[in-house]
C-alpha cells in the first residue's frame, strides 16, 4: 500500500513499551488513552501485560471480540425503593478500592460496532452509563487497521483525536532479543537473522490472497515445533500449517544448510587451533547457525569459556564467499556476554583472556576510528 494512511511513523514494540511505561508514570498523561496499531503477532497484548507487571498494578484485559455489548454496560435492574431502573456495572471493571491499574481494550477495531459504542465511552469520557473509571487507571486499546488484512471497522476522527496512537511494527533486532530471552530454537533465530524480511510477510500474504503467512507469533510456534522432538514429517506439516508452504519450503532448505554447516557439539569438543578451524562453517547460514547454537549451549562456565575460544577463531574461516566475520564476531561476543550476565557467569567472561584480547582490539579500533 502506497503512502502512510496512519500519518504516524512506525516504532518498535520495545519503543512502544518504554513510552507506555513513561506515560503511566505521569498522572495527567495516564488519563489519556493510547491506541496500539499493528499486524497480528507483533506483541501488542504482551507489551501491555509487561507494563502492568513493571508497576505491579492490576490489568483488566478485555478481548472485545469475545464479549457482548451488555457485558461492558452492565445489566439493568428495577429498583423498587427508588422507583426507577438502575444499571449494575460488570464485576470485571475496576472498582474504587482499586485506585490504579491498566484497562486493556484488545481488538477494538474488530469488535461489534454496538460494543464499540460502550468501549468508546470508556475511552472518551472514562465512564459508561453510571460507571466511572477510577482516576488512576490508564486505558490502552489495540487493534488492526483495514490495510493490515484483518477484520476492522474504521475509527472516526472524533475518537482518534482523543487518543495517542502508536504504529507498532516488527523490528528484527527487538524480535531476536525477545527470542534469545525466551530460548527459541537457534535455527529459527539464525534463519531470521539472515532473512529478516521473512519475520512478517503480511503484505505479500495479502497480495497473494493467502490465508496463512509468517508472523512473529508464527515463528515462535515454529520454534516450539523444532524443540518438541516431532518426527521430520510431522515437523514439516506443522511448520507449513503455521507460516505457509513457500515460507516453510525456504526455511527447511536453510535448515539443511544450518545443520550441515556446523556441528556445535563437535566444535565445543574440538581442540583450539587447526581442529577447530576445520569445523568452522563456510556459509552465511552456517555462520549464524553456529553462533546461535553456541549461545543456546552456554549454560555452564566451561562451555561458555570454550565458546569464546571458538568465536575468537572466526577470522580463520576458509570460505569462497565473503562473510561478515567481524560483524558476526562482535555480535557473538555481545550475545555471550549478555547470556553470562543473565546466568551469573559474567566472571567467566571477564576472566577470559579471549574476551580481554577482544576488548583491547575493539578499544584500538575505536581509537583509530
Amino acid at each position: 500500500m502506497s503512502g502512510n494512511p496512519m500519518n504516524i511513523p512506525p516504532i518498535s514494540i520495545a519503543a512502544a513499551k518504554a513510552a507506555l511505561i513513561e506515560q503511566y508514570a505521569d498522572p495527567v498523561l495516564r488519563r489519556r488513552a493510547t491506541m496500539l496499531w499493528g499486524t497480528r503477532g507483533v506483541g501488542k497484548s504482551s507489551v501491555v501485560r509487561q507494563v502492568a507487571a513493571h508497576y505491579g498494578v492490576p490489568l483488566v484485559d478485555l478481548r472485545l471480540t469475545t464479549i457482548e455489548p451488555v457485558d461492558i454496560r452492565g445489566a439493568i435492574y428495577a429498583d423498587d425503593v427508588q422507583g426507577k431502573t438502575v444499571w449494575f456495572p460488570p464485576e470485571f471493571l475496576p472498582t474504587p478500592d482499586q485506585p490504579a491499574g491498566i484497562l486493556f481494550l484488545d481488538e477494538l477495531t474488530a469488535a461489534d460496532q454496538r460494543l464499540q459504542i460502550s468501549a468508546y465511552s470508556l475511552i472518551l469520557d472514562r465512564k459508561v452509563g453510571h460507571y466511572v473509571l477510577p482516576d488512576g487507571w490508564q486505558v490502552i486499546a489495540a487493534g488492526n487497521a483495514s490495510f493490515h488484512g484483518a477484520v476492522s471497522h474504521d475509527m472516526g476522527t472524533a475518537l482518534a483525536d482523543r487518543m495517542f496512537h502508536f504504529n507498532v511494527q516488527t523490528v528484527i533486532e527487538a524480535f531476536l532479543a525477545y527470542a534469545i530471552k525466551q530460548q527459541f530454537a537457534p535455527e529459527v533465530m539464525a534463519y531470521l537473522k539472515v532473512r529478516p524480511d521473512k519475520l512478517d510477510d503480511t503484505q505479500a500474504q495479502l497480495a497473494a490472497d493467502h490465508l496463512v503467512g509468517a508472523s512473529p507469533r508464527g515463528w515462535e510456534d515454529v520454534s516450539n515445533v523444532l524443540k518438541s522432538g516431532l518426527s521430520e514429517s510431522a515437523r514439516r506439516a506443522f511448520v507449513q500449517g503455521r507460516v505457509g508452504a513457500a515460507n516453510a519450503a525456504e526455511f527447511f532448505g536453510v535448515l539443511r544448510e544450518l545443520q550441515a554447516g556446523a556441528d556445535v557439539l563437535r566444535l565445543l569438543a574440538a581442540r583450539p587451533g587447526d581442529e577447530t578451524t576445520a569445523l568452522l562453517p563456510g556459509t552465511l547460514d552456517g555462520l549464524y547457525g553456529m553462533l546461535y547454537g553456541l549461545l543456546a549451549a552456554c549454560t555452564e562456565a566451561p562451555t561458555l569459556a570454550r565458546a569464546l575460544e571458538i568465536v575468537e577463531q572466526l577470522p580463520d574461516i576458509r570460505s569462497g564467499v565473503g562473510l561478515p566475520i567481524r560483524e558476526a564476531q562482535t555480535l557473538a561476543m555481545e550475545l555471550l556476554f549478555q547470556k553470562a550476565l543473565e546466568t551469573g557467569l559474567e566472571a567467566t567472561v571477564m576472566d577470559s583472556p579471549v574476551y580481554r584480547r577482544y576488548s583491547e582490539r575493539r578499544a584500538r579500533e575505536g581509537a583509530l576510528g
